[in-house]
């Protein structure tokens, strides 16, 4: 489908007739088909892309990896001194810096059904958030009743125009 335009303008060509009009829909399509086929080359060249980085890379991302746990074993042995008897939690090495974070706690459910009956049964509901929210699909649904509350109104976005060529599929594709 061709996207969505709100072009309008004196510089936007206007069909004369009918079959001006349908002159337009089969370049519009015969365009969008073209803007895929571009797409399509330009991703195969991207993939092809990321393929030869991610190969040239590799060794050198595993090699990375190496020296840093064996520098982390080093540092962990020699923290102490590295630390100025762990007074601070990071060390300039000359070459660059080390350094020691916490990572911030976090929390691990397995089994949300069984955690919140036991957080029911153990009384302790402010580890239950509920949430309220509008319920705005029900404001559709029954839009005569959701007028009469105050700050509520129901609308319309206006139209959409859109230009759909006609399109058929190859047998044994998709």
């Amino acid at each position: 489908m061709a996207k969505k335009s709100k072009i309008r303008g004196a510089n936007a060509p206007v069909p004369q007739n009918k079959e001006e009009a349908s002159a337009f829909i089969r370049e519009i399509g015969e365009n969008t088909r073209q803007v895929a086929r571009i797409e399509a080359d330009m991703n195969d060249q991207i993939a092809k892309l990321k393929e030869r980085g991610e190969l040239d890379a590799a060794p050198l991302n595993d090699r990375t990896r190496l020296l840093t746990e064996g520098l982390r074993t080093w540092c962990e042995a020699n923290r102490t001194t590295l630390t100025d008897g762990l007074k601070r939690k990071w060390a300039d090495l000359g070459a660059g810096k080390i350094e020691w974070r916490s990572a911030p706690p976090k929390v691990t459910i397995k089994g949300v059904e069984v955690v919140l009956a036991a957080i029911k049964t153990l009384g302790l509901g402010q580890f239950v958030r509920t949430k309220e929210e509008i319920d705005k699909e029900a404001m559709l649904r029954e839009p005569d009743k959701a007028r009469l509350v105050p700050g509520v109104t129901i609308g319309s976005e206006g139209e959409n125009f859109s230009v759909e060529p006609f399109e058929a599929a190859l047998e044994g594709g998709k």
